[in-house]
């Protein structure tokens, strides 16, 4: 009988986890047309998801707008990555005489992908300076050394319009580059770069400021936060959630930039205080609703790309995808499963790279210092997958074990946007490190 997992969906608050293998290095090429091939070291496991529980958390819809999304209900009886006869159930300790505790509730509020809030008008002269940049140039007077005003309200953007240059950051960067191209090829325009052509065409979209001042809520700063994570992953295993480690990092989830630009705009501000105010990019409040037919994932550009029922490119995203030591899987493969706040197994008998400190099958709770982040897209392969990443300011950047990372916020959006059975196309080859 072939290992299971079931994962329960239980209310809106607690969401739901799966339990994966990891990522791995295939044993051989990964080339097939249909049905694919796995490395014979990787046999897959049987996921069950179960249907909704009759738990309601007693929890404010703010709050609900927080949380992941609960699995996707055509994920029913899908393989996934296994590393034994495993079941998913609601947190030791999270649901007492019925009801789940408020303890309970606000540990998955810190764990939940932020969201970010409407952008406003505001006079304040760095927001005015920012939603009114244009030319690629810093305008006379800007003293924010490593933030170009003009790029980032361009990413900012790209970011609502569906072509995630990942991090807002400010810089004229690989991912910048890649979503300026994706956009302008699916509009039609010229493969400039940031010309006005370009500029024009997504404020002719989007005429909402791209930058805004926000007041810290008590939300925000309640926490529990973890600090920095260990590296050592029996440490890691030891903790009960892997949420943010400060609201810092809260801050920068939710409204899609790098730590270091929201220092940059606001120096000396305490992120730890509810009331203070920050300057701060306005992204997308919520993820965009759309419905993926297919998707290309480049591991020659480090892109993935997403295609709806007509073949237009409904998304982009940038990715790391692989390395040449552990390459990902090359072929179409298909959607298995869609598991938000994912719980991530270790197995050394599975696996081919041994992280620092483990000496053995761990398990590591859920949150999005997860180390394959707030969401999991299950494939064909076993124990590969699209997922988030809990440092989103190296996609692009640095290598992975074989899987496809993205953004957590990204993740979470083609996570909803993905059912069981789309075809993921994985083509060109890994770059050298």
């Amino acid at each position: 009988m072939p290992p299971s997992i079931s994962v329960l969906r239980f209310g809106a608050v607690i969401g739901a986890a799966a339990w994966l293998a990891g990522c791995s290095q295939p044993s051989g090429p990964q080339t097939q047309a249909a049905q694919p091939k796995p490395p014979a070291s990787n046999p897959s496991g049987t996921a069950k998801v179960a249907p909704p529980g009759p738990i309601t958390p007693p929890i404010a819809p703010t709050a609900l707008a927080l949380n992941t999304p609960d699995p996707n209900p055509d994920a029913l009886e899908i393989n996934v990555p296994a590393p034994g006869d495993l079941a998913v159930s609601p947190p030791e300790g999270a649901v007492k005489d019925g009801a789940v505790k408020e303890s309970a509730v606000r540990q998955a509020q810190a764990e939940a992908p932020a969201t970010a809030p409407a952008a406003s008008e505001d006079q304040s002269p760095v927001v005015r300076a920012i939603n009114q940049a244009s030319g690629g140039k810093a305008p006379a007077g800007w003293k924010i050394k490593g933030a170009n005003p003009s790029l980032m309200r361009l990413e900012t953007l790209l970011d609502r319009a569906g072509f995630s240059p990942g991090v807002i950051d400010g810089k004229d960067g690989g991912n910048l580059k890649h979503a300026i191209a994706a956009y302008a090829g699916a509009h039609g325009l010229s493969s400039g770069g940031a010309n006005s052509a370009l500029i024009d065409s997504l404020a002719r979209d989007d005429s909402a400021p791209a930058a805004q001042t926000y007041e810290i809520s008590a939300q925000d700063t309640a926490g529990p936060f973890i600090g920095d994570p260990p590296k050592d992953y029996e440490a890691l295993s030891k903790l009960p959630a892997l949420s943010y480690s400060t609201p810092l990092q809260l801050l920068s989830e939710k409204f899609h930039m790098d730590p270091g630009l929201i220092k940059a705009l606001n120096p000396g501000a305490d992120f730890g205080r509810a009331g203070t105010r920050i300057v701060v990019a306005a992204p997308r409040m919520t993820p965009r609703v759309f419905t993926v037919a297919r998707i290309e994932v480049d591991k020659t550009l480090g892109e993935v790309r997403a295609y709806d029922a007509s073949d237009k490119l409904a998304a982009f995203y940038p990715a790391t995808v692989g390395s040449t030591e552990r390459p990902a899987p090359s072929g179409v493969f298909k959607v298995t499963a869609v598991a938000p706040r994912p719980a991530y197994f270790y197995d050394p008998k599975r696996l081919t790279f041994q992280p620092e400190g483990a000496k053995g099958k761990l398990k590591i709770a859920p949150g999005p210092n997860n180390p394959v982040g707030s969401t999991w897209i299950a494939i064909t392969v076993p124990t590969y997958g699209i997922h988030g990443s809990p440092d989103p300011t190296t996609i692009g950047k640095r290598q992975s074990h074989g899987c496809v990372r993205l953004t957590n916020w990204d993740a979470v959006e083609l996570g909803k946007a993905v059912k069981k059975g789309v075809k993921v196309d994985f083509i060109g080859t890994e770059k050298k490190a």
